[in-house]
């Protein structure tokens, strides 16, 4: 059941809140900035934590944090406070006003362009607190525990199961006048377990995010999907080194884009560290590959209004009939490759990868002979050369059916190459995130295996 009673999470009142940050800024002015921002942000939550059916950890979270940078000319200073009274307030400011007088000129440095600023404030409907109980909590992460343990003998541990839920509110205001808040919230339930069959052991989990608790999958369900997910890998057995077509289920593809966007980020462009360097209006993707970024869906995870510098959000595409379109700016990247900002100073906003229509059992079957991945290990992506080796694991399948579980083997190409190898994108969407893609299917890896 949510509520939308701001009282149960015992935050200040808004415009209180809209004043600190007021207040602050006109205190960097007075001390002779050109220009200043400031955020404000305060949370609540509580996390419950079982383990082996019993509750391990219970957690209430309170924060709150100020962060105010100031401009003298192109020298900038920041600091940050905990501590909300005026006089701490009052020397965080001094504090940041001091640190710009040591800060080398920058002439990239500064707010974001003043016409850019957000002046249409939409309802996303990202505030949702869970009017649930403490003890309700706890059965909750106890029931979808015990689901796993109980779904099968071969399931023996658990590294447990936990329920979260959390609410924040946070204002952002800075000296070209602009002053707006935002309340999200966030829950989640989710639950890993281990498993056991002639003594090779293995782990997986399952969960589920929302900011709507009344969208969140029954606890229940929750824990036999991790048990489940357990269960089929055990018993894996080891490939010969190969090279095959790939398939990233939902929740790891995401990181795929994920590499993408990174590659783009105007950071990574005039830093030159990126293997798609000047890549706009450039073929990444075959043709029929569409990446639009959908800000203003109502309860998204990835939705806003606007970005962390106040920049106006807007629906657009990233990438166009395979086509790189724009780069992700922030105001700094922006001023230090000549163009303007894109709204990305806090990063994609619900950016959805077009699928090609077909199922996640249609997927396997194009696929007919490969590897079907659902876990990925290490760190071995070199974003400046492109090249992509990460340990895997996940299944074998033959004439479209999944076969047996796979274990200790490796996958290997070039980002580029993968990109363009991108043969399928299934209708299996997977939107807890910013990232919304479904499983995707890529014509030709090279798999590191026993010989």
């Amino acid at each position: 059941m949510t509520n939308k009673n701001t009282d149960i999470l015992a935050f200040p009142d808004r415009e209180a809140l809209k004043n600190i940050v007021a207040d602050t800024l006109k205190m960097a002015r007075d001390k002779g900035a050109t220009q200043a921002e400031a955020g404000l942000a305060v949370s609540q939550g509580l996390s419950v934590a079982t383990r082996m059916r019993a509750v391990e950890t219970i957690e209430h979270q309170q924060d709150n944090g100020l962060g105010i940078s100031v401009y003298f000319g192109q020298h900038k200073g920041s600091a940050n406070t905990s501590n909300l009274d005026p006089e701490a307030i009052r020397k965080t400011v001094e504090a940041a006003c001091n640190i710009a007088k040591y800060t080398s000129d920058d002439p990239c440095t500064g707010l974001a362009d003043a016409d850019l600023m957000a002046t249409e404030m939409k309802d996303l409907d990202l505030f949702h607190p869970w009017d649930i109980k403490p003890d309700t909590v706890i059965e909750l992460a106890l029931e979808c525990e015990a689901a796993a343990l109980d779904y099968d003998p071969r399931i023996v541990n658990s590294e447990g199961a936990s329920v979260d839920m959390s609410a924040g509110l946070s204002v952002y205001g800075n000296t070209h006048g602009f002053l707006q808040t935002q309340q999200k919230t966030r829950h989640s339930i989710s639950c890993s377990v281990v498993g056991e069959s002639d003594g090779n052991m293995q782990r997986d989990y399952w969960y589920d995010m929302s900011r709507n608790p009344d969208h969140l999958g029954a606890a229940r369900d929750i824990g036999i999907k991790a048990a489940e997910r357990t269960v089929k890998r055990l018993d894996a057995r080891k490939l010969k080194t190969q090279k095959s077509p790939i398939l990233l289920v939902p929740e790891l593809a995401r990181g795929l884009i994920g590499h993408f966007t990174s590659a783009i980020s105007g950071s990574a462009q005039y830093r030159k560290a990126s293997f798609l360097l000047d890549a706009v209006d450039t073929q990444a993707f075959p043709d029929f590959l569409q990446l639009v970024e959908h800000p203003f869906e109502l309860q998204a995870l990835g939705s806003a209004n606007y970005d962390g510098e106040g920049v106006a959000l807007k629906e657009g595409a990233l990438v166009g009939d395979g086509v790189i379109q724009n780069y992700l700016l922030d105001s700094y990247a922006a001023r230090k490759l000549s163009l303007q900002s894109t709204g990305h100073a806090s990063g994609v906003h619900n950016l959805s990868v077009s699928n090609t229509g077909k199922t996640f059992v249609e997927c396997l079957k194009t696929m007919h002979q490969g590897l079907l991945v659902t876990e990925l290990m290490g760190h071995g992506v070199n974003n400046v050369t492109g090249d992509y080796s990460r340990g895997a694991a996940g299944f074998w399948v033959e004439n479209g059916e999944i076969q047996f579980p796979v274990e200790e083997i490796t996958i290997a190409a070039n980002l580029r190459d993968m990109f363009m190898g991108i043969a399928e994108v299934g209708t299996d969407v997977d939107r807890r995130g910013n990232v919304w893609t479904g499983s995707i299917l890529i014509d030709n890896m090279m798999i590191g295996g026993a010989d």
